[in-house]
């Protein structure tokens, strides 16, 4: 049978489909076949457990997929700012962390400072650059959904 994912919770690991017959139908995590999480709006393919509401052996089917809406934010995007400007914040106002952005845009200034007095500064901006290139590559390496489910919905600041 096709459907729709209504809805997905990654706390609880379940959700809910629409099948194209205008039944709703519940799913565990563990029925989900695809390496990317469920995202509302996928259209998929899946079939029904015997005598229950149930779908089992969900596959999510590729073409047709919902485009992400105007203003959503892209993990490359995220990804690249982090790696090449990520010392200046730049990842972080990106994906709406004002404060985070701003303590390390202080921080790079404070560095730069810092390296004509004892060289201390040096170690500053190591530090905000590890940092940047680390949450940089955790952003490249992610799905999709996930990067979306924990830090553009899940607003989860910190690698």
């Amino acid at each position: 049978m096709k459907g729709r994912v209504l809805s997905y919770s990654v706390q609880e690991n379940a959700g809910v489909i629409s099948g194209d017959d205008g039944r709703r139908y519940t799913f565990e995590g563990p029925q989900w076949r695809e390496q990317d999480l469920p995202v509302q709006g996928a259209h998929v393919d899946f079939q029904v457990a015997a005598d229950t509401d149930e779908a089992v052996s969900i596959y999510l089917i590729r073409e047709g997929m919902p485009t992400p809406a105007l203003g959503e934010k892209n993990k490359v995007v995220a990804g690249i700012l982090a790696i090449l400007f990520g010392v200046l914040g730049a990842h972080k106002f990106y994906l709406g962390y004002s404060g985070q952005g701003a303590l390390l845009l202080v921080l790079f200034i404070l560095g730069i400072a810092l390296v004509f007095v004892f060289g201390i500064g040096l170690i500053v901006l190591l530090v905000i650059g590890i940092i940047s290139l680390v949450e940089g590559i955790i952003y490249l390496t992610k799905p999709d959904a996930e990067f979306d489910a924990t830090y553009v919905k899940g607003r989860k600041a910190w690698f």
